[in-house]
């Protein structure tokens, strides 16, 4: 009975893993020996396994080493640290808060500047969080559904109400996107990450579907996500632009994607649709 009463307290207060836990599971994940940590983090194997087991706390300097080497994302080294009875080292903030003003300025300075050409400015679950005027001709047809905020790029892209039909090489791109959306949450142990994944796994495929394994033609140098669309076939090639450095969590989980034309009928059909404002 006292066991069942100390089980039921722990969830009901829902206490951390403790950190020695945490720090396993990262470690694991990396596929780093503990061995392998000790080395990079310039500490011994013996503590190391101290801390994993629970017989060491990490102090603060030791657990940002370990995070560091463990390549940890902000949001974990937050709970990492509390884990430690440490205070969290990162805010979170919105990007229209005061603190990440500059911030904000510079993503819409990028997205902005982009045009004619689209970009949109993604969270860590591809949620748009802002978009220049140019994504417009690539969401043409969307169900209005999928256009209701939070807008998903992902579920956009593979929703057979979404972008699926109307993408040419749609195997290729969705094998693309679920390749990296497992990656991501595997790398970062997300759970919504893997919900996101799961549920693109259920979508059913279009007609067009074609192959995820049919050769990309060899002059392209980079793939290429063909979109069918009134002016005919438009093709882009996209780059991804992060912030360097950051110290807030919402700016670490923030990535601009920008789409560039792969073919000259593609970049004047751009230019026509969204003149450059003078």
């Amino acid at each position: 009975m006292r066991i069942t009463s100390v089980l039921f307290y722990s969830v009901a207060m829902n206490l951390p893993r403790p950190v020695g836990e945490q720090l396993r599971d990262w470690r694991q994940r990396r596929r780093m020996t503990q061995m392998d940590l000790a080395a990079v983090a310039d500490t011994s194997t013996r503590h190391v396994s101290f801390i994993e087991t629970g017989r060491s706390l990490p102090s603060r300097a030791m657990l940002m080493r370990l995070v560091e080497q463990l390549d940890v994302p902000l949001r974990e080294r937050n709970h990492l640290l509390t884990a430690a009875g440490l205070a969290p080292m990162y805010r979170e903030s919105r990007l229209d808060e005061p603190a990440l003003q500059q911030a904000q300025a510079a993503v819409e300075l990028v997205l902005k500047g982009h045009e004619p050409n689209p970009a949109v400015a993604l969270d860590r679950h591809w949620n748009v969080v802002a978009a220049n005027r140019a994504i417009a001709p690539l969401l043409a047809g969307v169900a209005p559904s999928l256009l209701q905020p939070p807008i998903n790029m992902v579920r956009l892209s593979l929703h057979p109400q979404g972008m699926a039909s109307r993408i040419v090489n749609f195997a290729q791109i969705r094998a693309h996107l679920l390749h990296n959306i497992q990656r991501q949450a595997m790398g970062s142990g997300d759970a919504l990450s893997q919900q996101l994944y799961e549920e693109m796994l259920t979508y059913p495929l279009p007609a067009n579907a074609g192959d995820a394994h049919e050769p990309t033609l060899s002059d392209n140098v980079a793939l290429q996500l063909r979109l069918r669309s009134e002016f005919g076939v438009l093709s882009f090639i996209s780059t991804i632009t992060v912030f360097g450095t950051p110290l807030d969590i919402t700016l670490a989980e923030l990535a601009i994607e920008s789409f560039f034309p792969a073919d000259a009928h593609t970049a004047q059909v751009l230019r026509n649709w969204l003149p450059l404002e003078v």
